[in-house]
């Protein structure tokens, strides 16, 4: 066999297997193995410190793992007043959500995050993994507790207000991070969402800018918006809803027009494009190239939670797949309302004939 083949070989088995470990598995030298890799890296089937392998459809997720609780009245909500309600629990977390999403998409897409050394942990973990999604970049930490999210909606599914314990995240650090770049280096895309720190929101896209590597970001709430930094170059897309679009732009967005201003003053901190999601009132994408408002798919709301982790889902997988921001963002859309007419945080109806068919579907009823 090929010497340089028989490498990437066991490098796929094992991406931080030694060079005096393929020697020994090879009968060669380890000095001759070093040529080899090193040939490999010069033409870029070798990417980074550890031996990660470049693969352009792989998606890394990085981002917030939870435990989701989901509190429905069972009678219109009365504030400080006991409210019968019956409670799921299901795994969450916006970064997490959005791999498992993917994976259901048949994307080659690994998770980067960190949970406890907790029962709940190892129940996101298992999900997660069986849904797809390579686990296995996701730190434990044994002095922390896993993220909780509950949220307590109305009888109609709307959210009433939600609770978040992500404490967690404030133990991640850049270098952890780094210890992780090979694997994110070697993906076609980079999902990254808010729940992280702030030191390590600006390393992910500070390298990413620097080593060309396509960005996309979720602010996830106003609060956490306010963490990323001021300069944005290296983001190829943020998906703020409206509210968080107003605090990254410093604007209030009451019209078509004022939502066309606050994604002229975002891109010019230095993001490319930015897909505003408004509710019932669509979804606008902004890149110098083009503009659209996107009126929404209609579908029975059984529960909002997870929609926003399933438009994201959507719209990247239209991108990995060619499309333009605009279709991207109708795939979006289509997983959106297939995500919205169930009581899941992630559809299980979600897979790519389904996309495509709902997509197709909606727009030929227009």
């Amino acid at each position: 066999m090929d010497k340089e083949k028989q490498i990437l070989r066991y490098i796929r088995e094992n991406p931080f297997v030694s060079q005096q470990e393929l020697a020994d598995k090879m009968g060669i030298s380890r000095s001759a193995v070093a040529g080899y890799i090193a040939q490999m890296t010069k033409r870029g089937d070798i990417k980074g410190r550890a031996y990660v392998l470049r693969d352009e459809e792989r998606i890394v997720c990085i981002g917030g793992a939870n435990l989701d609780r989901k509190a429905r009245a069972k009678q219109e909500v009365r504030l400080h007043s006991s409210n019968p309600v019956t409670i799921s629990e299901s795994c969450g977390g916006v970064g997490r959500n959005i791999a498992e999403n993917l994976g259901r998409l048949s994307c080659n897409v690994a998770l980067i995050s960190c949970v406890g050394e907790d029962k709940e942990g190892d129940w996101i973990l298992q999900e997660t993994r069986r849904h797809g999604v390579d686990i296995s970049q996701v730190w434990r930490l044994p002095t922390q507790r896993t993220g909780t999210y509950t949220a307590l909606l109305d009888r109609d599914g709307e959210m009433v207000v939600s609770l978040a314990n992500m404490d967690i995240y404030d133990a991640l650090t850049p270098q952890m991070l780094a210890e992780r770049w090979s694997h994110i280096a070697a993906a076609r895309a980079v999902y990254l969402d808010t729940n992280l720190p702030a030191d390590c929101l600006a390393y992910v896209i500070e390298r990413c800018r620097e080593e060309k590597i396509a960005l996309f970001v979720d602010p996830v709430s106003s609060a956490k918006a306010e963490k990323l930094p001021e300069r944005l170059a290296g983001v190829e897309t943020i998906l703020p809803n409206r509210e968080e679009a107003e605090i990254l732009s410093g604007m209030k967005i009451e019209s078509k027009d004022d939502c066309e201003e606050a994604c002229r003053r975002i891109r010019a901190r230095g993001v490319k494009s930015v897909v505003v999601t408004l509710g019932e009132q669509g979804v606008y994408c902004q890149s110098e190239e083009e503009a659209e408002l996107l009126t929404p798919y209609p579908t029975e709301v059984v529960d909002v939670t997870g929609a926003g982790d399933a438009f994201a889902s959507g719209l990247l997988y239209g991108i990995v797949n060619g499309e333009s921001l605009g279709q991207a963002c109708r795939f979006g859309m289509a997983a959106s309302a297939l995500t919205l007419s169930t009581e899941h945080s992630v559809s299980p109806q979600l897979k790519p004939e389904m996309l495509e068919q709902t997509m197709q579907k909606y727009e030929e009823e227009r």
